[in-house]
Parts: structure tokens; sequence; C-alpha cells
């Protein structure tokens, strides 16, 4: 066991998975020893199977059947079977030939069974163990060439009557329904090796129909079922590429299935098949997503498959067919339109489109703000920069926020005309503020912050109000200029704080603390604000952390 120490264990799991599997140590229990594999159950909220791997070229590996492990993860399960191996590492070499001697020992039993005795003997297995007579049925059909009864045993492999209470698999059931259902997948792949792909094919799609049905009534949080459906999938793939169906077929059936409930169970893309299909078939499958759209024009599925099949066949003309049908009233489809058709260097057609998602929109209060930034950007680069000024002031006439009214600075100094516009676009939010709609005072003394035009923003928030932030803002801007005012504020921002506790107030207060020494150090009054600190620490002497944040800032 020289590949595999404690340490190895921490590196391969990390630190927080190796703590978390010490304490599953004693949950490990059934070890099964090999000659290069150690298995074992790990009893937790549920029963885990975890098997290491020793002694290949990459050093230890491991897999579990837990959610963690079947993301690829060396899980805490992984980390308690590896410190109970090493905890047996003295007995391991007797464990493993002990193994090897009753492995020896069972085949040599088996063969010296008569033809008699050994039906005898697997009969008696199938009479106790269900799972292991319907494994058997399966194998017997498929060799039997018996699609009838293969078919049959599908559907009570995923019946979910012998796990369901009241007609729903619970959580503690559902482990045990997957792995029944999970034979299904081997009896098709079975199928697929034994020469007889069309049949596994359709057999596959069966299964995969009957399994989305029952999908709904199992509680899968664990992902089993799940697995189960892109395990079939996978071998209904695996069965189309040996048995090469008819590519017209094959495009109806994947079109069928991407826009039915079964999708989501197998999660089957029709583009992972462009291969099998040919030209031919990727055009009939174009054609019957195109079909299934036109009959459901508002079916996100159909809209999505026709755009991706349009895409990857480079059918720009398709995806704006698609995004047309349904444009939305805010202008956002006209953007999507715009920008396949710059994609497809059809850069005259986008300027239309983008244009026309502005003509269409009967509020620009409701536009898509993303368009309006398109096309204004196009006007720009194109050295239409009247028109670009033009657009960012119907914007902020319609929706008068900090970002419009930055963006109309910026297209309007481009133009030299700021001072217009700027003296325009502050009648309009004063006027806003005089009528108390709801952010008029508020947006008008962001944008004069944002301005840097102090004097104005102060006048603003005094005569229309302003949040407190913005009064904050406004003395910090303004802490030397008027020293006086920003006292004011900063002492009325501070005295909620003083009744509050936690360490996140401590720390506004203290900011304050310190923007109120800078304003008496202004004011050149320390005397005053030296009492106004003793008097602060008396009345909050029994704050501990705040006395200690605040000598650490020497107040």
């Amino acid at each position: 066991m020289e590949d595999l120490t404690e340490a190895e264990l921490r590196s391969l799991a990390g630190a927080r998975s190796f703590e978390r599997g010490l304490g599953y140590v004693d949950a490990v229990s059934g070890i099964e020893i090999g000659d290069d594999w150690i298995r074992a159950s790990v009893h937790g909220t549920e029963r885990y199977e975890a098997e290491l791997t020793l002694g290949g070229r990459r050093g230890p590996t491991g897999r579990c059947d837990c959610p963690y492990g079947q993301e690829g993860n060396f899980c805490k399960h992984l980390v308690a079977l590896g410190l109970t191996v090493l905890a047996q590492e003295a007995d391991l070499p007797r464990q493993r030939e002990s193994a090897r001697n009753r492995a020896r020992g069972l085949d040599a039993w088996l063969s010296g069974l008569s033809r008699d005795e050994l039906l005898s003997a697997v009969r008696e297995e199938i009479a106790e163990d269900r799972q292991l007579r319907r494994r058997l049925e399966l194998r017997a059909a498929s060799a039997q060439g018996d699609l009838a009864g293969i078919r049959s045993r599908i559907r009570e492999l995923l019946d979910i009557g012998p796990y369901a209470q009241y007609g729903h698999v619970e959580y503690a059931d559902a482990r045990a329904y997957a792995d029944q259902a999970g034979q299904v997948v081997s009896a098709v792949r079975s199928l697929s090796a034994s020469g007889r792909a069309a049949d596994a094919m359709t057999l596959a799609r069966e299964a995969i129909g009957l399994l989305a049905g029952q999908f709904d009534s199992v509680d899968d949080s664990d992902g089993w079922l799940g697995q189960v459906g892109a395990d079939l999938a996978d071998a209904h793939h695996d069965a189309c590429r040996a048995a090469r169906p008819d590519p017209e077929e094959l495009a109806h059936w994947l079109v069928t299935h991407a826009l039915d409930d079964a999708a989501d169970l197998t999660d089957i893309d029709p583009l992972d098949y462009e291969d099998l299909l040919g030209e031919g078939g990727m055009a009939a499958l174009r054609r019957y997503a195109v079909d299934a759209w036109q009959a459901h024009r508002t079916g996100w599925a159909e809209k999505d498959l026709v755009q991706r099949l349009a895409k990857s066949g480079r059918d720009v003309d398709t995806v704006i067919a698609v995004h047309a049908a349904d444009l939305a009233p805010s202008g956002h489809t006209h953007l999507l339109i715009a920008r396949e058709l710059d994609a497809a260097s059809r850069s005259d057609e986008a300027l239309e489109w983008a244009e026309r998602g502005i003509r269409d929109v009967d509020d620009l209060t409701t536009v898509d703000t993303a368009l309006v930034d398109y096309l204004a950007d196009r006007h720009a680069r194109e050295d239409r920069l009247p028109a670009a000024a033009a657009l960012r002031r119907d914007h902020f006439a319609a929706r008068r926020t900090l970002l419009a009214y930055r963006r109309l600075r910026a297209a309007a100094r481009a133009v030299d005309r700021w001072q217009t516009e700027r003296a325009a676009a502050l009648d309009l939010l004063r006027a806003d503020a005089e009528q108390r709609t709801a952010h008029g005072a508020p947006v008008l003394v962001d944008v004069l912050l944002d301005d840097g035009d102090g004097a104005a923003a102060w006048r603003a928030a005094g005569d229309f109000g302003a949040y407190d932030h913005q009064w904050l803002a406004l003395a910090d801007q303004s802490r030397a200029t008027r020293p006086s005012d920003a006292l004011a504020v900063y002492q009325r921002l501070a005295a909620p704080l003083t009744r509050q506790v936690g360490n996140d107030v401590y720390e506004q207060l203290v900011s304050l603390l310190l923007s109120i020494r800078d304003c008496h150090r202004h004011l050149e009054s320390p005397d005053e604000f030296a009492a106004y600190v003793t008097e602060l620490r008396s009345a909050l002497k029994r704050k501990r952390n705040l006395m200690r944040l605040m000598d650490e800032h020497g107040l």
C-alpha cells in the first residue's frame, strides 16, 4: 500500500472532504478486496457504494455513487474507505489472498456442477432474487430475438408500482427504482452489441418515453433517474450510429423528441446527430423544426430549436424570421435581430432594424436601454454625432435617470452642445422636483453631484429634499469649502447610530466621527470636537468594540 497514504487521501479529497471523512470511518462495512481495487458500503443518511482503485499509473483513484462523487469528486466516503484500508494495511495481503481463494473456490464449485445441478442452483437464486430473475429474463429475450418479450420486460422494469406509495416514489425508494430502470440501458446496449442496433434504437426511444412518463412521479433529488435518462440517450445515439437509420425519419424523431417533455430527461441535442444525418437529414431537421414553430409560434422550445438549427446552418434569415414573428414591445427583439445581422456582416439591415425598434416603441420610457445604446453607438461610430445626441436627448426626456443623463452629457459634448442640453435637462428635473414626483428631487441632486456642481446640489437638496446617502455625498464633497454645513449633516447621521449596536454600525459611526473631526479642523474648533467625543464616550462606554475602534483611530 505504498501508493496510499493519509497525506495522499488529503490531497485527493481536499481539506474539507478529508475532515468530514474522518467522521465516517465507523460507517464503512462490507469490504470487498480485489487485486487492485477495494469496495465497501458507507452508511450515512443513505447507503453509498465506494470503490478505490490502487496501483494505477496515475496513483490511487476512487469513485462513489453519492451525488458529490457522481460529479467526479473524491468524496468523504472514499476518504473513510481509504482510512479504513490504511488501518487494516497489515492484514490487507491476507484479505486479498482470501478473496482470491473464495473466487477460485466458487469458480471451481460451479465448474464441477453438472448441467442439471447448475440449472437447479440458478433457479433457486431466481426464485429468491426478483432483480436477478428480471435481468436473466431480459437476457433470454435478447438472445432469442424476442422483441415483444424484451419490450414487455422493459415495461416491467420501468413500472413504478412496486416502489410507489400513493402513486409516487418517495426519496428513500428512488435509488432502488433507478437501479432497476438502469437495467434497461444494459438491455439496449446488449441488443446493439448482438447486431440488432435497429431494434435497440427503437426500444431506446420507447424506454425514453416510458421513463419520461414516470419522471414526475419520482423524487429524484439525487439525480439517479436523470442519470438513467442520460445513459439511455447515449445508448440511443450509439444504436443510431450502428444502425444508420433513414436520415429523414431520424430528423423527424429528433425534432419531435426535442419538443416533448422527455427532452428534459435526456437532454438530447439534435445537433449531436449531424454526422449521422448528413446534409439531407440536416435539411429535413430544419424543415421539421420550422414546421413545428409555424404551428406554435409563441412556444419557447420551438423558437429555441429553430434558432439554434438556423444558426448552425448560418441561416440568418430564418433566425430573423423567428424573432420578427414575436417582437417585444420594448424593442429588445429588434436589438437581437440587429446583432444577428451584424454578425452576418449585414450592417445596413442591422441599422434599419435598430431604428425600427425605436420607432415601434410607443413610449420611450419602456424602451430597452441596450437598444438605445446600440443605435447611439452606431451613429457615433459612423460620424452621425448629432443623431446620437438627439437620440440621447429623447431617451433622457422619457427616462430621467442618472445613467441617461450621463449618456446625454457624453453625446452632447461630442457635438459641443452640452451647455444648452444641460440647461434643458436640468429644467426638466427641476420641474419634476417641484411636482414632487417619486424620483424628481433625488435624480436632480444626483446629476448635480455627478457634474461636480456642489453649490447647486446643496440648493436642490435644501429646496426639494434628498436621501441620507446624498446628504453624505454632499458633505464629503464640500467638507473643506462648507465645513459648517457638512458638520450638521455628519452629526445628524451619527445620532441614530449611537443608539444601535453591531460592528458594522460601529464602523459607520467611527467613519462619521473622523469626518466630524475634519470639519472642526477646518472650523478651527478642536475643543468643541473634544467635548463632543468625551460626551459620546461617556454615554457609550459599555460598547467595548466601539471604544476599541475609536481608540484605534485616535478618537
